[in-house]
């Protein structure tokens, strides 16, 4: 069953195309043309390019990736979608911001649209991010609102991640949410 996702700040990740292979129709916002040209060139991917608004689109088979600013895109332009695939965008904003990213992801969604939201906690003295540390309360505080949260697994990553011990890391986990969009 094919589902629009949407991927936020989505860069030249390599689960757009694990998205999209598995049938879904993907869409992704990055504000780098290098990194979407990158990660087209890298992957084979022949995309039409045009330009709408305030965005350059590339366009391929059941993907398409808006060059531009997150904030300046809008439903209309991106179109109904039914998940949102969260990786690195909310981890990557300062927290100042974070509320402004929520609120307008929450514009781009309609009830009952599902986040996949990945985070990671970490004691936020030890290391300016990003990716910045996003705690559970965190989570609740921007997302209760507007969102139902069920916490699907939360796991210790720090062996794995020998950059960020680098940084000055003793903790990190990676905890994964399900969001659902309320009415």
């Amino acid at each position: 069953m094919q589902h629009p996702v949407f991927v936020p700040l989505c860069g030249k990740s390599l689960d757009l195309l694990w998205l999209r292979d598995r049938g879904h129709s993907v869409s992704g916002v990055e504000l780098s043309t290098v990194a979407l040209e990158s990660f087209c060139m890298e992957n084979g991917i022949l995309a039409a390019r045009r330009t709408i608004g305030d965005f350059d689109v590339y366009e391929s088979a059941n993907l398409t990736l808006y060059q531009g600013n997150f904030f300046s895109l809008s439903a209309a332009l991106l179109g109904p979608v039914t998940a949102v695939y969260d990786r690195a965008a909310l981890i990557s904003w300062e927290p100042p911001l974070r509320a402004a990213y929520v609120e307008h992801l929450a514009d781009l969604t309609s009830p009952g649209t599902e986040t996949l939201l990945v985070a990671m906690e970490y004691p936020q003295s030890q290391m300016m991010g990003p990716p910045f540390s996003v705690t559970a309360d965190d989570v609740a505080r921007l997302y209760s609102r507007l969102h139902s949260i069920q916490e699907l697994s939360r796991e210790d990553i720090l062996v794995r991640e020998p950059r960020l011990r680098s940084r000055g890391l003793t903790q990190l986990h990676e905890v994964c949410y399900r969001l659902t969009r309320l009415p």
